[in-house]
């Protein structure tokens, strides 16, 4: 049986201005690595104040070639969060590194603790992936200050945050020596999947844009307009294209993207105005969160696990649909780091809920959701 909500996770309102975009690559007959790639790429650096982006098939691809792009191979460890999505602790993998699982900052604040990180560099460390959950910026710029410390490359997951800012105003991603966005379909950008890598960097933007198709050293647009007549292979590379209508997608909501920023801002204020006075939930981060987050999602703390189960399992009943995020160690893949060391991370995951939230959600469905959760907690 399919699930219908009166007021989902998410939702996805494309635009006429949207569909015609793309149907415009169709009609054109050019659909994949042409001009609307590279004018997407123009685009979205300049939306995220660094000089280079490179499109790719997802934000797992973003976060496999930025490893990559970093040097990070066998015998190597890469220190992640403890709470993050999974591709996360897949990408150093890919790459045949060590894994290794550092907590969060604490049980109210769900982004890595800087000093945990800093505790787990031993000499096979090659990097660190900081992890903008929620899309509230990690402490990049301590982050930054330690790995220039212990020579050690920045690789930040903004899978989450495109959009969003540092608390000292500074663009989430400009700390970091990679930075890597996704645009699956849950994301403030959707486009179905795609991802992108931005970098301050000419030479690593190069084996991001060569390590995506194949390693070859030119492309069908190349060899289509005659610049190139044949290609050689210079690595092991992947198929990692992002294809034009998505280039194309990308495009046409990236010129909309600060509304639909505004938008979630908005109604995470509302939420966190009518839910501050509710019994048994904590709201997460403060009002400068608030302004420089570009809200993925909106979680809320419960102060029992109990209530945890409660409200996933009421809120359906009355039509809203909720999610949460295990801790790494919780899933079969990565029980073997289930060895305590990351108490506020696991217990942040075992306490939250993310409700219903994104660009078009009315005050009338915040207020539903609200009251909903009040009931629940017997307010």
């Amino acid at each position: 049986m399919t699930a219908t909500w009166d007021v989902p996770l998410t939702e996805i309102h494309m635009s006429d201005e949207d569909v015609a975009a793309v149907m415009d690559v169709y009609a054109s007959g050019w659909l994949t690595m042409g001009p609307r790639t590279k004018e997407f790429e123009t685009a979205l650096a300049a939306f995220s104040g660094v000089s280079r982006a490179v499109a790719v098939s997802s934000g797992t691809a973003a976060l496999h070639l930025a490893c990559r792009a970093a040097g990070v191979g066998p015998g190597d460890e890469v220190i992640v969060p403890a709470l993050t999505f999974l591709a996360t602790a897949h990408a150093p993998r890919y790459c045949g590194a060590t894994v290794v699982l550092a907590d969060a900052t604490s049980e109210h604040d769900p982004n890595v603790s800087v000093a945990d990180v800093e505790r787990r560099i031993t000499p096979r460390t090659r990097a660190v992936i900081a992890v903008d959950l929620f899309g509230t910026s990690a402490d990049t710029a301590a982050l930054r200050l330690l790995c220039d410390r212990h020579g050690l490359v920045l690789i930040e997951d903004m899978a989450q945050a495109i959009g969003a800012r540092r608390r000292d105003g500074a663009p989430a991603g400009s700390a970091a020596d990679l930075a890597c966005l996704s645009f699956f379909s849950k994301k403030q950008l959707p486009l179905g999947e795609g991802g992108a890598v931005l970098t301050g960097s000419d030479e690593r933007a190069a084996t991001v844009a060569s390590l995506r198709s194949h390693a070859m050293t030119s492309g069908t647009w190349d060899r289509h307009r005659g610049h190139s007549e044949s290609y050689d292979v210079v690595d092991i590379g992947h198929n990692y294209r992002l294809d034009e209508p998505r280039a194309a997608l990308g495009l046409s909501r990236l010129r909309h993207l600060g509304d639909d920023l505004a938008a979630r801002r908005h109604a995470v204020a509302r939420y966190r105005a009518r839910l501050a006075g509710v019994d048994g939930i904590a709201l997460v981060g403060d009002d400068v969160d608030v302004a420089c987050s570009s809200h993925f999602a909106f979680p809320v703390r419960t102060d029992t696990a109990d209530l945890r189960i409660a409200l996933r399992s009421e809120l359906p009943v009355r039509g809203i649909q909720t999610t949460r995020y295990p801790v790494l160690s919780a899933l079969a893949e990565y029980a073997e780091h289930a060895d305590g060391s990351h108490p506020s991370a696991t217990t942040f995951a075992d306490r939250h809920v993310c409700l219903p939230l994104w660009g078009g959600i009315g005050d009338d469905a915040v207020d539903r959701v609200c009251d909903a959760v009040a009931a629940v907690c017997g307010a």
